[in-house]
């Protein structure tokens, strides 16, 4: 079921993408058109109660670029947090490393690409066991 947005969320993520900083706009230059990994990106995509900065839906892969608001951001961590619970994984580069260390940059993303995927929750945890079964308790007897 495909999450519906409100009015503002949408205008909030098409604004962010016409208002890109020039980190943004190197790494979706890098991003765009499936130049890494043939792996297909979206930019300024809500997910949830965020808007993430580029996010590619098939390998689960958030890559945020960071200015200095987000030293020590308490706030990211719970973003991130979320993110993850989602079965999200998220890479943050510094917009200076972006723009002075642009091939570094991508090869890190291709390598997060082409590498193994961390299990998501619902993957990793077993399923719920029907009602009267997986009771795990000591059986007494008489």
């Amino acid at each position: 079921m495909k999450p519906k947005y409100s009015y503002k969320t949408l205008s909030r993520a098409h604004s962010l993408r016409r208002d890109a900083t020039d980190a943004e706009c190197r790494l979706w230059s890098m991003l765009r058109g499936r130049q890494i990994g043939n792996a297909k990106f979206r930019r300024q995509q809500p997910i949830g109660p965020f808007i993430v900065d580029f996010v590619c839906l098939e390998h689960r892969l958030i890559i945020e670029a960071d200015g200095s608001q987000h030293c020590d951001s308490a706030k990211d961590v719970k973003r991130d947090a979320f993110l993850r619970a989602k079965g999200y994984r998220v890479m943050r580069f510094w917009n200076s490393d972006i723009l002075t260390s642009t091939e570094a940059v991508g090869e890190q993303i291709l390598h997060a690409l082409t590498g193994p995927h961390p299990p998501t929750a619902t993957r990793r945890a077993p399923p719920s066991p029907l009602k009267g079964e997986g009771y795990a308790g000591e059986v007494l007897s008489t």
